[in-house]
Formats: structure tokens, C-alpha cells, sequence
């Protein structure tokens, strides 16, 4: 199945005009012709079925004939907190292949130690939107803005709240030991540098559980990408 994304789409669309660079692709590349059907998500849990009526390689028209409702097949919902990596490649690979094995939400954090502090969310936006037409998935991932970590962590959550760090002295579980299945989780990934001692101090004041991801220190993006597999792992 060839998957497209459309978030503007509703159940009570009838038609729908793919912009100019979808539409040399569905006629050039994919070769689709006039009664063809293409597959298309919103990206909300639905996926829609529609007829190629106008098969321009400048203005692909195409008419909704259906639509199926796609419920999540996970059973809990996973949000990370990660600090963006120096080299952005790194990010966009945890982004990817976190929306491929199943991730609910994603924010960056900004750290003391991060050494980058300004991130491009609108390229990490379709970074995501291409993992999850690539997995066949019909939800996309909430991508949030950016935000100082202090002021992510006061925030309201209704979740078990972790963080994964390094630093000694502090008495960590492993985090498949420390869920409870089945339920909402928050994780902190720091930056290549570690959470600062202060930050670490101020998350365990707010109720975040320190957790190991086991023996070897891990790079952010691996950490983040650990994190997600290992709570995927234990849901299966």
C-alpha cells in the first residue's frame, strides 16, 4: 500500500486536490491512472479510499469513495521529552524511527548542557509525517515546540514520570521494572552532556523517577530510541 497524508481531510470530504509535487508523484512516478485508487491518512485514525478523476501531474484530483476508522493498536501512550543532538541527522533519526516502532508525543527539551537550541520543527514535522506513512500507521505522533526544560517538567501530567540519566549516586531501576502496563508515560532523554546536577535535583522534586537503560552509556538519540522499544517490548 502506497500511503498518503492529508491532515486536512475529514469524513465529510468529497474531493480532494494533491499539490504539485504529490501529484507528479502519483502520476509520473507511481504511473497511477484516471480510476486508480489511492490510499490517504489525515493522520487522526482514518484512512480514505479515492478515485483518480483528473490524473495531472501538476493538480492530481482524486474522489473520496470511503473511509475507514483505524483505532490505535497500542494500549498505552508514550510521550518523550529528548533534548536536541548537536548533529540534527541524529534527532531526525530518533524521530524516524521512533514513529516506525509507535510513539504517542514527542517534545524537545532545551538543557543546560544542549548544544543546540534552536530546532526546525517544521523539517522534523515531516520527518514524522514520512515514518508514519512509511509504517502504514493512520496517527501521526504529536510533534510539540520546543521548551527550557524547567518549564516542561512544572508542568500538569497525567502519566508515570521518568528520567534517564547518568550521574552516580542516585539509586535507579530499570525502566521495565518501574512501569506500570498499560498506562500513560513521560521520559526525559538528556543532551550528549548528560542533565545537569540541578536539573536532575529539580525533576526528582517533581515526582520524575530516576530509571537506567542498563550498563552502557548510550548516545541521546540511541536512549530516546531505547527508551521507546523497551516500552513497546513490554506491551507486546
Amino acid at each position: 500500500m502506497q500511503l498518503f497524508f492529508n491532515p486536512n481531510i475529514t469524513t465529510e470530504t468529497t474531493q480532494i486536490t494533491f499539490e504539485k509535487e504529490e501529484s507528479k508523484h502519483i502520476v509520473r512516478v507511481l504511473r497511477k491512472k484516471e480510476g486508480d485508487m489511492l490510499h490517504i491518512t489525515n493522520g487522526k485514525g482514518f484512512l480514505f479510499f479515492a478515485e483518480i478523476s483528473i490524473p495531472n501531474d501538476k493538480k492530481c484530483v482524486a474522489v473520496i469513495t470511503r473511509f475507514e476508522e483505524k483505532k490505535r493498536n497500542r494500549d498505552y501512550y508514550l510521550h518523550v521529552a529528548i533534548a536536541p543532538t548537536k548533529n540534527n541527522d541524529r534527532l531526525e533519526w530518533f524521530l524516524e524511527k521512533a514513529t516506525e516502532i509507535g510513539i504517542d508525543e514527542i517534545t524537545p527539551i532545551i538543557c543546560e548542557n544542549s548544544e543546540r537550541k534552536v530546532v526546525k520543527i517544521e523539517r522534523l514535522s515531516k520527518i514524522v509525517q514520512s515514518a508514519m506513512k512509511q509504517s502504514l500507521q493512520f496517527t501521526i505522533p504529536k510533534l510539540n515546540n520546543p521548551i527550557k526544560f524547567s518549564e516542561f517538567i512544572n508542568q500538569d501530567f497525567n502519566s508515570e514520570l521518568f528520567i534517564a540519566h547518568c550521574e552516580e549516586g542516585t539509586d535507579k531501576h530499570f525502566l521495565k521494572n518501574s512501569i506500570t502496563p498499560k498506562s500513560n508515560y513521560t521520559i526525559l532523554i538528556g543532551p550528549e552532556g548528560d542533565f545537569s546536577t540541578g536539573e536532575i535535583k529539580e525533576s526528582l522534586s517533581n515526582n520524575f523517577k530516576p530509571i537506567s537503560l542498563g550498563e552502557n552509556r548510550l548516545r541521546t538519540e540511541t536512549a530516546g530510541l531505547n527508551v521507546v522499544q523497551s516500552i513497546s517490548f513490554v506491551h507486546q
